[in-house]
């Protein structure tokens, strides 16, 4: 599994030796980052890193999005996962294109990893590519891609309580949503709870509540995602 989060091994493991190591790693991805950013801006290009729990509704927002969305502005994915190009297939069968990257026993995207996804996907200038990161609410959050915005999807069928039990996700998130509201009325989960809990940890964080399903909050989804989207050179005038 991952070095740098000691997903791995046990914390009487640790030694400095270990710590410098991670250290280092963590550098060399941030100098990946940084490069990664300045692609991006040269081109224009936003970038948003979604994450979220397995099963928490990233592909099914990220393809709802597509669908509304591509005739207005330009779309492409890097999809992150141990195995499989699932995800992937079902991004193109939107029309859109999209790298798939399988991690192995990897549990996050690195910045590395993105820049060779953007480097093939060679995005037009006003695009926004989509990164929809490994299934994981611990790892990810440590690993800065070079994105623009960081979105964490939470569904509501894994409890209000999630913000406190994964405090550095949600810390790093430049935008909370709260996925499958349609389901509210059969499950225990306090909406309000949960927003709390966020801005404590993440004091003013927007917070979205959207369902696909019913379509409840996708315009304010959307009107959000075109704010992230700067004009192109190309566009104005």
């Amino acid at each position: 599994m991952c070095a740098t989060c000691g997903c791995h091994a046990r914390a009487s493991e640790e030694s400095p030796t270990r710590v410098r190591v991670e250290k280092d790693l963590l550098a060399k991805n941030d100098r990946h980052a940084a490069a990664n950013r300045k692609w991006l801006a040269d081109r224009e290009v936003t970038m948003v890193n979604l994450m979220a729990s397995p099963g928490a509704g990233k592909t099914s927002l990220l393809v709802q999005t597509l669908e509304d969305l591509q005739a207005e502005m330009p779309f492409a994915v890097i999809e992150g996962d141990q195995q499989t190009s699932l995800d992937a297939h079902r991004i193109r069968a939107c029309g859109v294109p999209a790298v798939q990257i399988n991690t192995g026993r990897g549990c996050h995207l690195d910045a590395h990893q993105v820049g060779h996804a953007l480097a093939d996907l060679d995005p037009a200038p006003g695009s926004v590519v989509w990164v929809e990161n490994v299934g994981n609410l611990v790892c990810p959050a440590g690993f800065d891609l070079g994105e623009h915005a960081r979105v964490v999807l939470l569904s509501v069928t894994e409890g209000d309580d999630k913000p406190l039990k994964y405090p550095h996700m949600f810390h790093s998130a430049d935008l909370v949503v709260l996925t499958k509201t349609d389901l509210l009325p059969y499950v225990d989960f306090d909406v309000d709870r949960c927003i709390d809990h966020a801005r404590r940890l993440r004091p003013g964080v927007p917070v979205l509540q959207v369902s696909v399903k019913s379509g409840e909050g996708m315009a304010q989804w959307y009107g959000w995602l075109r704010a992230q989207r700067p004009v192109p050179a190309a566009e104005v005038g």
